[in-house]
Formats: C-alpha cells, sequence, structure tokens
C-alpha cells in the first residue's frame, strides 16, 4: 500500500479575518510532496475536498512539481468551525484563506514563487483570487470546473442544500457537534438535496453509478446521498457554502489599487497562462460562464471535457476525465514554457 503524505500545520498566530474579528490563532493545514521538486504547485482543497482526498496530478502532469496542497478555512483540516472557537462561520471569505495560505508558503515554507496555482471548483476561485492578490507570485494556473463570480444561478442552487439542513429537526447552530452528536438528519437531507447537482442527467440515463460499484441509483442514493456527509461538521459547510455563495473576485483588488473594477476589467489584469476546463454537463459551475470569462483573461486558454459526469468529471470521480485533464495540463505546461 502506497504510504499516504502527512498533514501538516501551520500555526499563525493574532489573525484577522477580513470582516474583522482577530483570533488569538488559527492553523493551516497542508500536504508537502516530493519536497526536492525545484518548481512548485499549489493545489487548494474543494467544497468537500480533505486533503489527501485532492486530486494532485503528483503521478502525471505535474509529477516534476513539488505540490503543496492547502485546505481552504472550514473543511475541519485548516482552523473551522469545528475545531476554532469563535470562528466567523457567515462571513468566512476567500481572502481569509489566501492571506493563510500566503503567509504559510512565505514565512514557513520559504517559497517566493508558484509556479503553477490549480484548483477544483472551490478550489479553482480560491486561485483566481490569489492571482488578482499576489499577481507576481503566481506563473500559471490551471481553473477545473470553476469560475471567478459565483454566478446567480449557482447560488440559489446551494440555497436548497443549505436549508436542508438549516431547517432539519436535529440541527442547532453553532452547537459545537463532535463525532458522536451530529445532526444526521440534516446532513443525509444536505445530501440528498445536492446529489442530482454532482453529476448530470445523461449520467443518470446511462446508469453511471453502476461504474462505482452500485447495482442501482437507489443504492447509489442511499451512499452517496445518504451518508456521505456523516463526516463532516454542519457548520463546517455551512462556512464554506457562505464563502462559495460570495464568491467575487472584483473584491479582491491588487495590492495599491484605487477604485473597483468591472468583472471584465478584473480579469483582464491577469497577465499569465490560465487554462480553464470546465465540465460540458456542470450544473453549476456552467462551462460557458468559463467561456465568458476567458474572453477577459488575455493569456487564457479554455478546453472544455467532455464527460457527461458534470462536476465530478473535475474531481477525479472518473478514470478517462482525470486522464483527458492530465494530459491538457501536459500541453498547457509545454505551451507555457516556449
Amino acid at each position: 500500500m502506497e504510504e499516504q503524505p502527512t498533514v501538516r500545520r501551520f500555526h499563525i498566530e493574532n489573525f484577522t479575518f477580513e470582516a474583522g474579528p482577530t483570533l488569538p490563532s488559527v492553523d493551516q493545514a497542508y500536504l508537502d510532496i516530493n519536497p526536492g521538486a525545484s518548481r512548485t504547485a499549489l493545489i487548494f482543497t474543494c467544497f468537500r475536498g480533505r486533503l489527501r482526498s485532492t486530486l494532485t496530478f503528483a503521478k502525471g502532469a505535474l509529477r516534476h512539481h513539488r505540490i503543496i496542497v492547502v485546505a481552504l478555512f472550514g473543511n475541519g483540516e485548516s482552523s473551522s468551525p469545528s475545531n476554532t472557537a469563535n470562528f466567523p462561520c457567515s462571513s468566512l471569505d476567500y481572502r481569509d484563506c489566501v492571506r493563510a495560505q500566503h503567509a504559510l508558503l512565505t514565512r514557513h515554507l520559504k517559497i517566493s514563487v508558484v509556479d503553477i496555482a490549480v484548483g477544483f471548483s472551490m478550489g479553482g476561485q480560491c486561485a483566481y483570487y490569489w492571482m488578482v492578490t499576489h499577481p507576481d507570485m503566481v506563473r500559471s494556473a490551471v481553473i477545473i470546473c470553476s469560475s471567478a463570480r459565483t454566478s446567480g444561478h449557482n447560488y440559489q442552487f446551494l440555497e436548497g442544500p443549505k436549508a436542508a439542513l438549516q431547517n432539519s429537526i436535529d440541527y442547532v447552530q453553532g452547537a459545537g457537534y463532535n463525532s458522536i452528536l451530529k445532526p444526521l438528519r440534516g446532513l443525509r437531507a444536505f445530501g440528498k438535496a445536492y446529489s442530482a447537482w454532482l453529476t448530470s442527467p445523461e449520467w443518470f440515463d446511462q446508469k453511471l453509478y453502476k461504474t462505482h460499484g452500485f447495482e442501482s441509483q437507489t443504492a447509489w442514493d442511499s451512499v452517496v446521498a445518504g451518508t456521505n456527509y456523516n463526516d463532516w461538521d454542519p457548520d463546517d459547510l455551512l462556512a464554506k457554502i457562505s464563502m462559495w455563495q460570495r464568491g467575487d473576485i472584483t473584491v479582491a483588488q491588487r495590492p495599491g489599487a484605487t477604485r473597483c473594477l468591472s468583472l471584465e476589467g478584473t480579469l483582464s489584469q491577469i497577465d499569465v497562462p490560465i487554462l480553464l476546463m470546465p465540465c460540458l454537463t456542470d450544473q453549476y459551475f456552467r462551462w460557458e460562464a468559463a467561456e465568458r470569462e476567458s474572453k477577459s483573461i488575455p493569456r487564457a486558454i479554455i478546453k472544455v471535457i467532455p464527460s457527461v459526469w458534470g462536476h465530478l468529471a473535475g474531481s477525479g470521480a472518473h478514470t478517462t476525465d482525470t486522464e483527458w485533464m492530465d494530459r491538457a495540463i501536459v500541453d498547457f505546461i509545454r505551451g507555457s514554457e516556449v
């Protein structure tokens, strides 16, 4: 069995969040893979991502890179409502994540240049924030099934699973749940409300749940929709949804900026090579939004993942899609080095 990389934590004292509160300390959790490599890749966890479950391309396109995988605030590994007293649950901001990650890289790991930043879903949004707030540090980026601004449709989709959890009979806001006492009915309702959005109508029509060992949709539903969130703290999920819903890189102005720019204006200032890989059937980070945003980024390349796996195509859930993305990243890195 392959040895799992060690989850490490960088302790940051007197951390002030974007919304104002200052905590005595926060932790930034991370993995350091292939530390002897000369080039650096920065990879972010996604909404439901934990460090060791994050797709890293470590055996493929990024095998010659030192890969730093960073956990977003709220994922239960970095500081989150579940492990940090007085955590700002409803006001968490991507800029908070970026500031902690920047401290990890520059103060602790002594990394001054990121050769490539890679993010899927919420991780892709975090990568966008990095490119705006630290334009001289990131040399290129790969954005998978994501967008620079959360759309109104994406926002509204999230209202469904959020309401299912918040209105469940066993959920109490800020109750301080532990591994024994959890609102399992609420977490089940959350998973049910989210489940149809993960893939696509075509995925269900083709019964592709069978590729993961489920003989029926009912069997798939009982696990993926029914129990998949049982190891999550409900307030961690809600903190991350709040951050996701407010995702908008126009608020992340460059250092010294004197005026707010439009989305198009903000994107136009990103002057590094970017590979955008939306999925053709993603129901909430839609490929059309990525295409529109790409037109404002001077050095953007867009390649649409031809898959019926919807949003999950970018997560590593399907081998064919993962191999397709890996080849696209290899070509992108070669082209960026010319």
